[in-house]
């Protein structure tokens, strides 16, 4: 990645019984995801990132302007750090409304050039509660307002930490379709640490998996889901992403026809208009295998394969690591299944995708 593109990450820091130890670049656009386990140091990498962490050490470098270099003595305060930043709590103004707390993002980075407020406020929904107060907002409301006062400091990127950890399932349906019209139409960048595949599925371009305090994979997400080697991307939550276009509606079935590089997929409903760009997720726990095409079945995506790889797994299980045209795709299939298909690297399947979870990129 070109070095005005990109955000150069290096630091150390020692907590205890704890070492967070990395160096990585990430991108300066669309949404990259910092995933791990609790304790893998991600709230630790940010508050580094943020220059809350004085005892790191290291080097920021933002798009070719150093933040932080411990060789030539630099140290840009948190106060000078462009940078918005969303807790897992809002951490909203109590005595504040809606409108006033979204405004002090405005004072804070006036010289920066204030970004469209009535934007901001339209992106997140919040148009009906401006004139409340926190306590009168639900926690998904409440986490909207964090963010919008977030992007109104005009900041160079936001730093997201676990936004939606303190919701229930039902206020984080209500948030994630806010966070994908983010994902779409907002320019500044944004830094998503989570433990929820789910969301780092749905949300991410970029993906950097830490355990322990280390990165242990770092590039596009499509690449880095379909490592094998990573106790963390498999077991029961290993998935692929994979992005097409709609074709097609067919409205006796209310199915839509997706094509992506190996092929045709069929999704329930009508995503999106004919044309449109979507993002798949498929786990790999919805991917079966077969030598050859079923003539007669109940699932409608089936597809030819190539086995890249296999990988034991937990307990009877493998997975199966699958080129479809230029994507890659995981199976988990049982090791009974590959031994008696003999499956083998090279060879040639066909992979039946029994459920697809798409949305917009």
């Amino acid at each position: 990645m070109n070095a005005d593109s990109v955000i150069h990450v290096r630091y150390a820091l020692q907590r205890g019984e704890f070492a967070l130890e990395v160096d990585f670049d990430l991108p300066l656009r669309g949404i990259s995801g910092v995933f791990g386990a609790s304790g893998a140091g991600k709230t630790s990498l940010l508050r580094c990132i943020a220059g809350l962490e004085r005892p790191a050490t290291g080097k920021l470098v933002v798009a070719g302007d150093v933040w932080q270099d411990d060789v030539s003595n630099t140290w840009r305060a948190v106060h000078e750090r462009d940078i918005g930043y969303v807790f897992q709590e809002p951490r909203l103004f109590a005595h504040l409304d809606v409108r006033g707390n979204i405004e002090y993002g405005l004072r804070r980075r006036e010289h920066n050039g204030a970004p469209d407020i009535d934007h901001i406020i339209s992106l997140l929904g919040i148009e009906q509660l401006l004139g409340r107060k926190p306590n009168e907002l639900s926690g998904g409301e409440a986490q909207r307002v964090a963010i919008a006062r977030a992007l109104l400091c005009a900041p160079r990127f936001v730093l997201m930490d676990e936004p939606l950890a303190s919701l229930d399932q039902a206020r984080k349906e209500e948030i994630l379709p806010f966070l994908d019209r983010l994902h779409a139409e907002a320019e500044v960048p944004i830094i998503y640490v989570s433990h929820n595949i789910d969301e780092v599925c749905r949300l991410c371009d970029h993906l950097v998996v830490m355990d322990i305090g280390r990165v242990v994979a770092d590039g596009d997400v499509q690449s880095v889901l379909v490592r094998m080697d990573l106790p963390i991307l498999a077991g029961e939550e290993a998935s692929s992403v994979i992005h097409g276009t709609a074709i097609s509606h067919d409205d006796n079935d209310d199915l839509t026809r997706l094509k992506f590089s190996g092929g045709d997929i069929w999704v329930p409903g009508k995503p999106k208009p004919q044309g449109s760009k979507v993002r798949l997720r498929i786990r790999a726990g919805d991917v079966s295998l077969s030598r050859t095409r079923a003539e007669q079945s109940t699932i409608l995506n089936i597809v030819p394969a190539v086995v890249e790889s296999i990988q034991p797994d937990q307990g009877a299980s493998a997975l199966v690591r699958l080129e479809i045209g230029t994507d890659q795709i995981v199976a988990r299939v049982t090791r009974r299944s590959i031994r008696e298909l003999a499956l083998q690297q090279g060879d040639e399947v066909f992979a039946q995708i029994k459920s697809v979870a798409v949305r917009a990129p």
